[in-house]
């Protein structure tokens, strides 16, 4: 089990959710499921608009999955990957803080998503 905590400006009050470690559910479909209004469009890695800041709340035992190559390109693309993040990721297994909700796949660890609540291209 995970405790997912979201935040925005458009929720009334942070969500907390528990998600199923092993469903291999996305942020996205997590946030859908419990009427959580990330802001999405094509729902398949490529636009960028469901971007989420993703903070690991086990701190020592992350478990983050890694970036997919879709989502690599798009956070390249909007600038919110640079040459540390990347360092993190493919040499200490320690993902980016800027996610794609719909390829970001939930573990067995709390995190907390924040999210502005307006599509990046808006």
């Amino acid at each position: 089990m995970a405790n997912i905590y979201f935040s925005s400006p458009v929720l009334e009050k942070n969500r907390k959710v528990v998600a199923v470690a092993g469903s291999r559910d996305t942020i996205l479909k997590v946030a859908k499921r419990e009427g959580i209004p990330v802001p999405h469009d094509c729902e398949d890695g490529e636009c960028g608009n469901c971007v989420v800041r993703v903070t690991h709340l086990d701190g020592y035992r992350i478990k983050g999955v890694m970036l997919t190559p879709k989502e690599h390109a798009v956070l390249e693309k909007l600038g919110l990957l640079d040459e540390r993040d990347e360092e993190q990721a493919y040499v200490n297994d320690i993902p980016p803080v800027h996610r794609l909700a719909c390829q970001c796949v939930v573990t067995d660890e709390d995190l907390l998503v924040q999210f502005s609540g307006k599509p990046r291209n808006a």
